[in-house]
């Protein structure tokens, strides 16, 4: 009996005093230099695909569908009351409806630079603070009325 009650108090006594060296040791573990980089960082936030009508001649020719990704600051980005998610598809469709320069039947021509520095201007301008570091373009395609199936 006297054997079973110290064996039911030895054991979380062991695990107890286990922990706590454990956590002891590793306060000065070598990974503590990385922790901060992987707390923060940037964060890589993908947008759904924006889908802009092109007008020309006064009729529908098409569409052009551009699928971005932002890079952010993780720590600022959580601390924003709204996300710049909407903003930055806001300004994408904007930008490119209204882009006289942006010849839809010959994309690879178009300025991806200019685009993408300027939406991440003005992304940061209407936040009011620097949040998004990076506009990347993942997809961007033109498909003519024609092959557009709607219902």
């Amino acid at each position: 009996m006297i054997r079973s009650v110290m064996v039911g108090l030895w054991m979380p006594a062991a695990m107890f005093l286990s922990g706590l060296g454990t956590t002891y040791f590793m306060a000065d573990s070598p990974f503590d230099a990385d922790r901060g980089a992987l707390v923060g960082g940037l964060d890589y936030e993908t947008l759904q695909p924006i889908n802009v009508p092109m007008i020309a001649d006064g009729a529908l020719q098409g569409y052009v569908v551009a699928k971005l990704v932002f890079t952010a600051d993780g720590d600022k980005l959580r601390r924003l009351p709204v996300p710049p998610h909407p903003f930055l598809v806001d300004e994408a469709f904007r930008t490119l409806y209204e882009d006289d320069t942006l010849d839809f039947k010959n994309l690879e021509r178009y300025d991806l630079d200019r685009l993408t520095g300027h939406l991440a201007e003005m992304t940061n301008k209407r936040l009011g603070e620097a949040v998004v570091r990076e506009v990347l373009v993942e997809e961007f395609n033109y498909f003519h009325k024609d092959a557009v199936i709607s219902y």
